[in-house]
């Protein structure tokens, strides 16, 4: 199966301040911008076979500084997660609800008020990467790599979901502002490949052209197979 990059926005103004953006229309802040610009020279060369991105302003303006030569598709599975009457509210404050220890310690409870289900949120995130997977595998082979570009509460529960862990685990999960993580479909799993990446070398990522060869054709299965003993890693 293809590669996914999954790419967090840069830093906004409601990061800067401390506050719970939601589905509110922030902007990138100077930091941000910067982010998102450093990401671009990382993801330069990289033959992306798609680009798709939250509908939400802060995830086009990362990708109109990364990749100001592509026009990504918006994917309403990756908006961000509705914190109704949460939203715009300070975290400091939200940290003395009664809701936040749930939050916390069993999100997949959570239900905010005037807003949508954590657990809603992470079921339609994970089938949206699913399908664009499926369909960017499909059209340009299993070599191909690709990128969605979404919100740090929907990244997390894409990777829970790939290291095949529960909901009530996310909170573990770090994907700070531009970061670059990296899963890995396949038949029998999936591989978390790269995690909150901040800095480096991306190139790795795109793995190598197969062999061709007459003789029968590799199981599917084996391209499942993990490595015994942790393998050679990418080539560099």
């Amino acid at each position: 199966m293809a590669t996914l990059l999954l790419l967090r926005h840069g830093r906004t103004t409601a990061n800067a301040d401390g506050g719970l953006a939601g589905r509110q229309p922030v902007e990138l802040d100077d930091t941000g911008r910067a982010q998102a610009a450093a990401v671009g020279e990382r993801l330069r060369g990289l033959p992306l076979a798609a680009v798709v991105t939250s509908p939400l302003i802060r995830c086009r303006q990362t990708l109109e500084l990364a990749l100001p030569q592509v026009a990504p598709v918006v994917e309403e599975g990756l908006i961000e997660c509705g914190y109704g009457s949460w939203e715009g509210q300070p975290l400091k404050k939200l940290a003395k609800e009664p809701l936040w220890p749930v939050v916390q310690q069993h999100p997949s409870a959570v239900v905010f008020p005037e807003g949508e289900a954590m657990a809603t949120m992470a079921a339609r995130a994970v089938a949206a990467v699913r399908s664009w997977d499926a369909r960017v595998t499909a059209e340009h082979g299993p070599e191909a790599v690709w990128l969605a570009c979404s919100h740090g509460d929907v990244i997390k529960a894409i990777v829970a979901d790939a290291l095949g862990v529960h909901l009530d685990l996310f909170q573990r999960i770090v994907a700070d502002p531009a970061s670059v993580t990296a899963i890995r479909y396949t038949p029998l799993r999936p591989f978390l490949v790269r995690l909150n990446d901040v800095g480096g070398d991306l190139a790795g990522l795109v793995p190598p052209q197969r062999k061709r060869r007459r003789r029968a054709a590799r199981p599917a299965a084996a391209d499942s197979d993990a490595a015994v003993g942790g393998g050679a890693g990418a080539a560099r």
